[in-house]
């Protein structure tokens, strides 16, 4: 292989010595002058340009390379042969066996301690540039002047294509165009046999464990491995932070608080505090915990706004890792991270230990193990929950004030900023598909679908499509059903903000009990209460909660509740009986585990953060225990004559009935409640849709006794069945 070369060819009887010389000579010169390099050296201390710094690096770096291509040929017997490299002459064999200090042309050791920002063995006084990427970039992380050589040297093929054939040259090589080991150590004058040099390359050395280069090659011999610097480092150095492709589908952007950060005095003081902590040193990693769904990544945007710090926030997976890491050293960014893994140690341990800020954010405890193996444990914060910056977010959103409450309509809704505003962009555009003004019921239907939850794998989803004229109810259930929404409605402002939680850990919960007889307007009512929140409504099905295997009926009650908690819903547990009975005496296993159910379920009710409501026909089988933690019992009695009146016209206001219809003696004669009435006037409903008319009095006679029979009850009058 000859040496690379863009000259005339040479005349022949050229000596070796000679034609390396010569090829020297037109390798320096192909990227055009050597005055015009150094214009680029007088401008870089007046520009700000990456790459023109960059370009005196290089004619630094490209003196070396002369020097030891003069070096190589001189002593070299095959420098002239055009098959140099794929083959060895029996004079190139005898020239390596000779000691290399023997060798012709050697060049010295390059000194101790270099010159800042000069290249390792470089002519003394060379000037180094002011604006130097690379030396910026170790210096900042803390690398050796020889750390910033050995990548200038990787580096040069990235930047000029000369070095290509110049670095083939040099490796005896025309396919590896890269720096060897053996390459860089000789252009930086290192003995190759230096083993703190060697180490500054080995893959725990800061060099190439922060990724700013890689060693290739692994299968071959140390010195003999390529040396490559990633593109991601190459564009940075050229003044270029765009995320690595491979890196950006994983990247998200935080939430944007749409409200002033002053209206929650304890968000914002926690949000400043952290802003504080992020900009000082050592670099901050810390564990927000979080009560609420998307209040710690809320804190972590508004903090990282604060403190002026770009922000990573991933989302990817483990093996990724590395690589948001190098960016963050690249663009002094703060890596979030708001989606844990279900092993999240080794994850914990490498952004704790990178020296890189990092804020983790999840609803799950701390655990220390996740630190083990002598990683430094992150600090670990409770996240402030959000009050009333939540309503502000909704009103930044939706402009101009809307005509209805707005405070009370979002009041139970507990959505990150992202959602929040995607629910009113999403509101304001079903106002506008149906060419109306913006209500609470657009606000509402738009917040119930930005609500995400896994609760329909263990209860069944209903939409309520009722309201408080659907409720025949006396006075006292009534106005106890409108104090229970009320009290789901401003529980963050009565238990947060005004701090009357009980504390011991409780929850913002809100737990009520419905008590009455089958059929007296229990669920109905827990549909009610839900419409009126805005929210939808889950039964839990039981048979998809206890199981007769110890400890499993625990466990799926952990999950409804765990989802219950993130999720914007009201929890229905119908025939609540079944599950939070009386507590035994023990008498042997069984009733222990039943006890153990019980407990476990009167302490989860107590960190409960959602709405939760009760049913039952039999309140004296519902432990006292429970009955102290609800916030209301509301008792649903059987309704009398007047009620049934107006139950049976209430369930007939949509059917059509015959001219002059009277109830009669139906109301007073069939005790029937609210659930009886309305499957009586179905089945009169049927009758007369059969024969195609107009329900009647009769229909409705006959429908009553038929809800008789099916109780076993005595028809009234003739005492038959």
């Amino acid at each position: 292989m000859t040496a690379p070369s863009t000259s005339a060819p040479q005349p022949a009887g050229a000596t070796p010595a000679a034609h390396a010389t010569q090829d020297t000579q037109a390798a320096q010169g192909t990227q055009g002058t050597q005055s015009t390099e150094a214009a680029h050296g007088a401008e870089a201390a007046q520009t700000h340009d990456p790459a023109d710094a960059l370009l005196v690096r290089l004619t630094e770096l490209r003196e070396r390379v002369a020097a030891l291509v003069d070096e190589r040929s001189a002593g070299d017997p095959t420098a002239g042969d055009p098959l140099r490299g794929l083959y060895l002459s029996p004079e190139a064999v005898q020239r390596l066996l000779r000691p290399a200090e023997s060798r012709p042309g050697a060049l010295p050791d390059a000194a101790p301690d270099p010159a800042p920002g000069a290249l390792p063995g470089a002519p003394a006084g060379a000037p180094a540039p002011a604006q130097d990427p690379v030396s910026g970039l170790c210096a900042r992380l803390g690398l050796t002047e020889l750390d910033a050589a050995l990548l200038l040297v990787s580096l040069a093929p990235d930047l000029d294509r000369t070095f290509e054939q110049l670095y083939g040259y040099l490796n005896d090589d025309v396919s590896r165009r890269r720096a060897t080991v053996a390459l860089a150590l000789d252009l930086c004058g290192i003995p190759v046999h230096s083993a703190p040099a060697r180490a500054r390359l080995h893959p725990t050395a800061p060099l190439v464990s922060l990724g700013l280069l890689a060693v290739d090659e692994p299968e071959r011999p140390f010195l003999s491995r390529l040396l490559r610097v990633p593109d991601r480092v190459v564009s940075h150095l050229l003044g270029d932070d765009t995320p690595d492709p491979a890196l950006a589908a994983y990247l998200r952007p935080l939430p944007e608080p749409p409200y002033a950060l002053g209206a929650d005095e304890d968000f914002a003081r926690f949000a400043e505090l952290l802003a504080a902590r992020l900009a000082a040193a050592p670099p901050l990693t810390a564990y927000l915990r979080e009560s609420r769904e998307g209040d710690g990544l809320s804190c972590a945007a508004t903090a990282l706004r604060a403190a002026g710090r770009p922000a990573l926030h991933f989302a990817g997976p483990e093996d990724r890792v590395s690589d948001l890491l190098r960016e963050a050293r690249l663009s002094g960014g703060v890596v979030v991270v708001s989606a844990l893994p279900e092993e999240p140690g080794a994850l914990v341990r490498e952004l704790a230990a990178s020296g890189v800020p990092a804020l983790i954010t999840g609803r799950r405890p701390y655990d220390p193990q996740w630190c083990d193996h002598g990683a430094p444990d992150p600090l670990v914060l409770e996240a402030p929950r959000r009050g009333t910056g939540a309503v502000l977010a909704w009103a930044a959103v939706l402009g101009p004030e809307p005509g209805f409450d707005l405070a009370a309509t979002v009041a139970p809704y507990h959505l990150p900023d992202d959602r929040v505003v995607r629910a009113a962009r999403a509101a304001r555009d079903l106002a506008g598909f149906e060419g109306a003004e913006l209500t609470a019921a657009h606000l509402r239907a738009a917040a119930r679908r930005q609500s995400a939850s896994g609760l329909e794998q263990h209860a069944r989803r209903i939409r309520p499509a009722v309201d408080w004229t659907d409720l025949v109810l006396p006075d006292r259930p009534l106005l106890q059903l409108r104090e229970l929404a009320l009290r789901a409605r401003h529980r963050d402002r009565v238990l947060g903000d005004w701090r009357l939680s009980a504390g011991g850990g409780r929850g913002r919960g809100v737990l009520g009990l419905f008590a009455g007889e089958s059929g007296t307007g229990k669920t109905l009512s827990a549909e009610v209460v839900a419409a009126e929140l805005g929210l939808d409504l889950y039964v839990v099905q039981l048979s998809s909660v206890v199981d007769k295997y110890v400890g499993e009926t625990e466990k799926n009650l952990e999950r409804i509740f765990t989802e219950a908690d993130r999720t914007d819903a009201v929890l229905l547990f119908d025939e609540a009986d079944a599950v939070f009975g009386k507590r035994s005496e023990v008498k042997d296993s069984h009733d222990r585990y039943a006890n153990m159910e019980s407990a476990y379920l009167l302490q989860r009710l107590e960190s409960f953060d959602g709405i939760a409501l009760l049913t039952t026909n039999l309140r004296a089988n519902i432990d006292e225990a429970f009955t102290r933690r609800l916030d209301l019992v509301v008792d649903f009695p059987f309704p009398d004559v007047e009620q049934r009146r107006a139950l049976w016209w209430h369930s007939l206001s949509h059917v059509p009935c015959g001219d002059g219809l009277e109830l009669g003696s139906v109301a007073v004669d069939f005790e029937l409640a609210g659930g009886s009435i309305r499957s009586a006037v179905v089945t009169a409903a049927y009758l007369a849709a059969g024969r195609g008319d107009a329900v009647t009095a009769a229909d409705l006679l006959e429908g009553a006794r038929r809800e008789y029979r099916k109780a076993g009850r005595l028809l009234p009058g003739d005492g038959s069945w």
